[in-house]
């Protein structure tokens, strides 16, 4: 086996690769932007912080125990670079910043897990202070403690949208509606493939559960008007368009917005992946094999950062794409991983459910008011991308991005692309797909100018 393996991420699926390698006798290097292990959805509160595991992780508890304990016993037997960020990828190599220490590290063998992140899409008003997304919010509460306002909104659709709205209110947080744009039929139509996984059926079943006891009204169908508020204070509230079309206000000083999630795959991008167009999740995705082989030989693609199909498929895949490693390097392993994909089978179909319950609405990017900011970071607005699709001719991301400067900023199009793509497709009048998708670029986040290159002595 290649001596040189390196994992990014120390999420679900992060921590179970790096386990299957220990396993078989290697010493990988695994590096994770945060601080503490957990990823995401299993997040560890900070050293000093005595929340139980109950009160952050609900009924998912202990499975968050369960791989806190297995990445504690890995630690001795793994070289572990915490708060470090890979910003670049060239060919078998690595590219890492830690602080202001610059770094390179050289791989065989390279397992990205680099998770989800908030899919968004852009409604009036969401530029002002004290909107965030669900993630965002999630961070909040479980890093630091606290909630984003004193009366917060809970606006999207997906499994997310319930289970950070069910957070807030068990922390005592004050919870002014969940506003849902899908419907009670589209997700009676998705049970078949639900059932796919009835413990995580109950699990979503539990969290409304939670909201119904507090009070908290929850209204399915809506159809986001506008946040109120403006650029002094910040929210003041939202409105939206019940099922029934009746315009309806919420009172808040804070919005949590999400619509499910997106992997993250800006890494994958950068090592060179090829991408294909995923009709049913209408976004771009890299191109994988079963066990999560990258076009690019020594590159695997595992969990979230892959395809979204939750925690316990995350775990799943990082065992198997660790395997895949494993047995094209020559080395022999007992693990089977036929059993793996039988099991990741199930986890599939759950998540074409869930996609099918929660879909993204992509009809709100099509009646989105000109003056609608859709990237937040340079405030273009939807009418300057409508602008440039019809004076320009610019029917492709990367040439709207030109002209415009949408997914320009800091964030490089992680909030705005899918919207901003859908806001040119139904301008252009042409299929989403051919809008392509915005070419990754180095470094993935913003570095200190204040690099220092490190230097072995």
């Amino acid at each position: 086996m290649a001596t040189r393996v390196i994992v990014i991420g120390t999420g679900p699926a992060g921590v179970r690769a790096a386990q299957a390698l220990v396993e078989a006798g290697v010493r990988p290097t695994v590096i994770d932007e945060g601080r503490r292990d957990g990823g995401q959805i299993y997040r560890r509160q900070p050293e000093g912080f005595s929340r139980s595991y109950e009160t952050l992780y609900g009924t998912e508890a202990a499975r968050a125990a369960s791989l806190h304990q297995t990445f504690d016993e890995l630690k001795d037997k793994i070289d572990y670079l915490p708060e470090t960020l890979v910003w670049n990828i060239s060919p078998g190599t690595v590219h890492l910043v830690n602080g202001n220490q610059y770094r390179t590290l050289d791989f065989d063998a390279l397992i990205i897990c680099s998770g989800a992140t908030d899919r968004l899409m852009p409604v009036k008003g969401w530029q002002y202070a004290g909107t965030y997304s669900l993630g965002g919010a999630q961070v909040a509460l479980k890093s630091q403690g606290c909630a984003i306002g004193s009366r917060v909104a809970f606006m999207g659709t997906g499994p997310l949208l319930y289970l950070v709205a069910a957070q807030y209110v068990k922390a005592g947080a004050a919870v002014s509606a969940v506003l849902d744009t899908s419907t009670f039929m589209q997700r009676i139509s998705a049970l078949p493939k639900l059932l796919a996984i009835p413990a995580a059926l109950k699990n979503g079943i539990a969290l409304t559960s939670v909201l119904r006891r507090a009070g908290v009204p929850v209204h399915r169908g809506v159809r986001p008007l506008e946040i109120t508020g403006s650029p002094q204070d910040g929210v003041s509230g939202v409105r939206v368009a019940l099922q029934s079309g009746v315009s309806f206000d919420v009172n808040c000083d804070a919005v949590a917005l999400g619509y499910h999630l997106r992997p993250e795959t800006q890494l994958a991008d950068l090592a060179g992946c090829e991408f294909r167009f995923d009709e049913a999740a209408q976004q771009w995705l890299p191109d994988i094999d079963e066990d999560g082989r990258s076009s690019v030989k020594g590159v695997y693609l595992a969990g979230d950062g892959a395809r979204v199909r939750g925690a316990n498929a995350a775990e799943c895949t990082g065992r198997l794409t660790a395997l895949a490693a494993l047995h094209d390097s020559g080395m022999k392993t007992t693990a089977d991983m036929t059993v793996l994909r039988q099991e990741l089978a199930r986890f599939t179909r759950f998540a074409d459910g869930l996609r099918a319950a929660f879909p993204w609405p992509a009809r709100l990017a099509e009646s989105l008011p000109d003056e609608t900011i859709v990237c937040r970071c340079e405030a273009i607005t939807a009418g300057e991308i409508r602008r440039v699709v019809r004076d320009t001719g610019a029917q492709e991301a990367n040439r709207a991005k030109a002209f415009s400067r949408v997914g320009m900023g800091r964030c490089q199009g992680r909030y705005c692309a899918h919207a901003g793509a859908q806001v040119i497709a139904a301008a252009a009048s042409v299929p989403l797909a051919s809008v392509g998708r915005l070419r990754g670029q180095a470094p993935v986040k913003p570095l200190p100018m204040a690099l220092v290159e490190e230097t072995s002595e």
